[in-house]
């Protein structure tokens, strides 16, 4: 049987964030400013519940301290947020949405949404090795509707958030056989879902308007977290060998 079209599932969810976002900026135009900003705030507190629970998937508090503290610190030295809010200044005066205030926090919210999380991860490997596109459709649908909410309240911002969802899934999908490994690994996956999970918690403050952090400063520790597991492993054996010869008669 012929092989389907490689990364048919990164088309779908970008496909469907697209519609999303579309359907819910038609239904957001006639929803009056009160009722946003109530919609805002229950985005805010599902979103803060939803990085809880992403959290509590982690094993070791002193992983994600470490990753978020090192991450964050590396990406204020690249810039990562304030090279996000140049491109959401692009954006805005290439799409027209200078009405927007939120144009820049939509783009950073949905796509952390979007795209962390061992869905994002496994369904990209599965469609690509496997050719298996039952999680990519099931995120896919997910993904659909959380645009539309977003979409009706915060503005145009998650249609560029579709274009993310492509690149960075389709570049997962490219690379599927050394990510295999990585993914295969639980502990990796959870310390890394339980990293975006509290950078999650940190958008759903910003959109409670509790505290505004420059969450997309966090985004290397998404990438540190997995090789911290891998450090402390490598640690621990030592130590392990180190023991076993000292206790040798």
């Amino acid at each position: 049987m012929p092989r389907m079209v490689v990364g048919r599932g990164t088309w779908l969810n970008t496909g469907t964030v697209l519609v999303g976002a579309l359907i819910g900026l038609a239904a957001g135009a006639s929803v009056p400013v009160a009722y946003k900003d109530l919609a805002q705030a229950a985005l805010g507190l599902v979103t803060v519940g939803l990085g809880l629970k992403l959290f509590l998937q982690a094993r070791s508090i002193l992983i994600i301290a470490a990753a978020l503290f090192a991450g964050g610190c590396l990406g204020m030295a690249l810039g990562f947020q304030s090279g996000l809010e140049a491109f959401a200044g692009w954006a805005k005066q290439t799409f027209g949405a200078q009405g927007s205030s939120t144009f820049a926090e939509a783009i950073v919210s949905t796509s952390i949404i979007f795209c962390v999380g061992p869905m994002t991860l496994l369904g990209c490997i599965k469609d690509a090795i496997e050719d298996d596109l039952e999680l990519l459709a099931i995120k896919s649908t997910m993904d659909g509707f959380v645009a539309i909410f977003y979409a009706a309240t915060m503005g145009p911002g998650v249609l560029v958030t579709a274009g993310v969802v492509f690149v960075v899934q389709g570049a997962i999908t490219l690379a599927a056989s050394p990510l295999k490994r990585f993914a295969d690994d639980k502990e990796m996956i959870d310390e890394a879902t339980g990293t975006g999970g509290i950078m999650l918690a940190a958008i759903g403050l910003r959109l409670l308007e509790i505290k505004a952090y420059p969450v997309a400063n966090f985004i290397p520790a998404l990438f540190l977290a997995p090789l911290f597991v891998s450090l402390a492993r490598k640690i621990a054996q030592r130590n392990r060998g180190g023991v076993s010869s000292r206790e040798a008669p």
